[in-house]
Order: C-alpha cells, then sequence, then structure tokens
C-alpha cells in the first residue's frame, strides 16, 4: 500500500492537471437544479441557437432515449451536449486521461468531448454553432452509449455547471474511424457500454472495420 502522503501528492497533482475550482460531483448533482441549464451562454460559454431548419429535419428521425434525434450521415444535427471533467467521481480514476490514453484537450483551438463510437468514431472533430474551437471525439462515457448525446470536456466543476445541458446546432467537420474505435474498444469487452458499442461498430461495418469509412 502506498505510504499516505504519497497518496496525498498523487491527489494533489491530479487535481492541478484538472485544472482550478475542483470538486468531486456526480453528473446527476452537475445537471440539477440551477446546472441544468438550456441557455446559450454561460461561465464563458457562448452558444448560437440551433436554425429551424435543422431543428425541424430531426422531426421525422428516430428518437434516442432523450427524445432526439438519431441521424444516419448527416452532417449537420440538432445534438443534446452535457458536461464533464476530469474529477468528477465517475472519472477521477482516469485522471487527465481520455479513452485513447492521451491528455484531455482544453485550448483556445482544440477541446476534447466524449460520446458513443458507434455514432461519432473516435477522431470525429466538430464545430458547435456559435463557438469558435473544433471539438474532436477522444472519450467515451456509459452514459453515452445508444445516445446521441455529446459530452463536452470542461477543465473544472465551476465549468461544468456553467456548460449544464444544452441542446445545440453541430457540424461535422470530419469524420474519425470506426478501423481504430473498434481496435480500442475490442480490448475492453468486459465493460458492458465498451462491448454495446463494439456490436454496434460491427453491425454498422459488416464486421469489416478495417476498410470501412463514414
Amino acid at each position: 500500500m502506498l505510504p499516505r502522503f504519497l497518496l496525498l501528492a498523487l491527489s494533489v497533482l491530479l487535481f492541478a492537471s484538472c485544472g482550478s475550482d475542483v470538486d468531486l460531483v456526480s453528473k446527476e448533482r452537475a445537471l440539477s437544479g440551477k446546472a441544468r441549464y438550456f441557455g446559450s451562454s454561460g461561465g464563458g460559454y457562448s452558444t448560437a441557437p440551433p436554425s429551424e431548419k435543422v431543428v425541424s429535419s430531426g422531426h421525422s428521425k428516430p428518437k434516442d432515449k432523450h427524445g432526439m434525434p438519431l441521424y444516419s450521415n448527416e452532417r449537420v444535427r440538432h445534438v443534446r451536449t452535457t458536461a464533464y471533467h476530469c474529477a468528477e467521481a465517475d472519472h477521477i480514476q482516469y485522471g487527465s486521461m481520455n479513452a485513447t490514453g492521451t491528455p484531455l484537450k482544453y485550448s483556445d483551438r482544440v477541446r476534447s468531448a466524449a460520446a458513443d463510437w458507434s455514432v461519432y468514431p473516435v477522431g470525429t472533430v466538430f464545430k458547435i454553432k456559435g463557438m469558435s474551437q473544433l471539438f474532436v471525439v477522444d472519450d467515451y462515457g456509459s452514459a453515452l452509449t445508444g445516445t446521441g448525446t455529446i459530452d463536452i470536456y470542461t477543465p473544472s466543476a465551476g465549468h461544468m455547471n456553467a456548460w449544464g445541458r444544452r441542446n445545440v446546432e453541430i457540424a461535422i467537420v470530419q469524420w474519425g474511424s470506426y478501423a481504430r474505435s473498434a481496435q480500442l474498444l475490442s480490448k475492453r469487452t468486459s465493460y458492458s457500454h465498451c462491448r454495446q458499442m463494439y456490436v454496434a461498430i460491427q453491425r454498422k461495418t459488416g464486421g469489416n472495420t478495417a476498410t470501412a469509412s463514414r
């Protein structure tokens, strides 16, 4: 067992890598009360309302459990988003690393996002209407599996609460790789959400992920 002082030091390093205003919170707490946020701005996050055309185009599509449209190959979409940070109770064991084993991104140019990789394969790059940054899918989460929800990485609990939950318009800049997604997930099928994503990718690609593309 690690000495107590070493555990404390490791905790300090983890919190430092997550940014300031660190607080151990659950996704349920982040989306409750005032944090249940549907507006277009807050905490420095300014998003523009989805266009009526994009919203109406989703009405005839199948819906996920949140009542949001499930798309096929459309690049412009009406999407439910939530937010997370690396000191959340269900992410703290992974620290500041994403599901690909690289550091989570948060800069003025590029930021990390989590999604169901059978919907948005790893490496998918997109923009959110009203924001200048590019977002890249390099993470996933069990609560996202089977939905079109995208989880936006933020550097602290305060930023996560400021984002809250909001429906936005996104534009896919570049699709990611089903092959890489399947390769990573194939080693993690002991986890039910990873297995579910892996099976969904195999079904979408006919089991031939090596040559599959969006």
